[in-house]
């Protein structure tokens, strides 16, 4: 194996760990705390976002694995983190935060990802 496939499969590697945490700590974060990152006190809201964000990172490492596009991929992992970030802050919208949070964190994710669809569209003529 050369030097340039053994970064590819450790990015990769890495890329699905950070997904992978990610996603545990979006779908489980009670769990998430007690297993992996006990730091009282729990703060399950924090647990989803350090998860939209992680997922994001992952899919950034991934994406730039098989894309020569470097504004595309940050366009892409941003859109993912930023969409998850939002449905994080509709379902703890009960848990605290300021009332308009997902209004405006969803209007940033949509404006993330219409930007990206354009460009994307835009990369592809």
């Amino acid at each position: 194996m050369n030097l340039r496939t053994g970064v590819r499969v450790v990015v990769a590697l890495v890329a699905l760990f950070f997904i992978a945490l990610g996603i545990w700590a979006l779908i489980s974060p009670m769990s998430f705390y007690e297993q992996l990152a006990h730091f009282p006190p729990y703060n399950k809201h924090l647990f989803h976002d350090v998860g939209a964000f992680q997922a994001g990172i992952g899919t950034t490492l991934l994406l730039a694995l098989f894309r020569r596009d470097a504004l595309q991929v940050a366009l892409l992992g941003t859109s993912t983190g930023a969409v998850l970030h939002e449905i994080s802050h509709i379902v703890d919208r009960n848990l605290g935060g300021k009332s308009t949070d997902p209004y405006l964190l969803g209007l940033l994710a949509l404006v993330i990802v219409v930007v990206t669809a354009v460009y994307m569209s835009q990369r592809q003529r």
